[in-house]
């Protein structure tokens, strides 16, 4: 096993013990990290990845949100069944969406995406009757955990435990589960197919590959992603709302994947992790804190260029060639 699998192993482990170690409110923060750390992944694979800048990911975040809170709440599907219908959703917009944003390059393709997201915000905003238009949907129900709670009775570990914290411990193992995926299709043929298009399009071109057609399937995969990201948050924050898909979380996303380094796999989740935390400290000192975010966020990306997880990476190779020519 490389370092890397033994470090992720090692999180998802932590992570399961946050409830036991932290408070209900530590329990919360991580929980909410975990979920936009799959969301950032998620554009990972097209800003990272594959060379393509999206400015409307929320849309599919926010499909995501809307199907499995409708499906939910208004049809009483269980979770098993509405979550992966996020999924699907979200990757069918993102479908249809790409069809016609992988036909333009650079910073038009940057707006066409902008566009389609605001399309979706407008439909979500306006819809009264299946959204609850600009009301939004309250009081989205949790997955039935009943018979977690009556099996882990008899079982150290398991009971005892609130519905939150069982809700916490399921979102682990499920973005766990995506973000080995993701590994898995980035560390691929095709994904290493995504980086020579992103590399080089003309070039990949030339030599035979269709690349719209690789950038059309990275993506869908991303908008699969985005909106299973947004199934498990409607949840969390028991409710969607129509700035769910509004140009702002497609903002903050992208903060994230530059923070944490865009093109490496872990950088997504590191830059969720940081801006969650810098946003958690900041509001507690002052009411000021989207002029202080700005500047320290700004320090940050001048100060580290290639993400923290890029920094990180590079001072470790400094410091393992020191220790050989030693």
């Amino acid at each position: 096993m490389s370092v890397r699998g033994l470090a992720g192993i090692l999180v998802f482990v932590a992570a399961l013990l946050v409830p036991a170690l932290g408070s209900r409110f530590y329990t919360f923060l991580a929980n909410d990290v975990v979920i936009w750390a799959l969301f950032a992944t998620s554009l990972n694979l097209l800003v990272g990845y594959t060379g393509l800048v999206s400015f409307g990911h929320a849309a599919y975040f926010g499909v995501g949100a809307y199907v499995t809170g409708i499906l939910m709440k208004k049809l009483a599907v269980p979770f098993l069944l509405a979550w992966p219908a996020a999924g699907v959703f979200g990757g069918a917009c993102a479908l249809v969406f790409g069809f016609f944003c992988v036909r333009l390059t650079r910073i038009y393709f940057a707006m066409l995406t902008l566009a389609f997201a605001q399309i979706v915000w407008a439909i979500c905003f306006k819809w009264n009757e299946l959204t609850g238009g600009e009301q939004g949907m309250p009081e989205i129900p949790y997955p039935d955990f009943g018979w977690l709670e009556r099996f882990g009775a008899s079982v150290p570990l398991l009971g005892g435990w609130r519905t939150a914290e069982y809700f916490y411990f399921l979102s682990v193992v499920l973005v766990g589960a995506s973000l080995w995926a993701l590994h898995r299709i980035v560390t691929s043929p095709f994904g290493r197919m995504l980086t020579t298009v992103r590399e080089n399009a003309e070039r990949a071109e030339f030599i035979g590959v269709n690349v719209r057609r690789y950038e059309l399937a990275a993506f869908v995969l991303a908008g699969t992603f985005a909106g299973l990201a947004g199934g498990l948050f409607g949840i969390f924050n028991r409710g969607v709302f129509p700035d769910f898909a509004y140009w702002t979380k497609s903002s903050e996303v992208l903060i994230m994947t530059l923070l944490g380094g865009m093109g490496t796999f872990y950088g997504p989740s590191v830059g969720a992790l940081v801006l969650i935390l810098l946003n958690q400290q900041i509001v507690s000192y002052t009411e000021y804190w989207p002029l202080v975010l700005g500047t320290v966020l700004v320090v940050l990306l001048f100060g580290f260029p290639g993400g923290i997880a890029g920094a990180v990476g590079a001072l470790s190779g400094r410091l393992v060639r020191r220790v050989r020519s030693a």
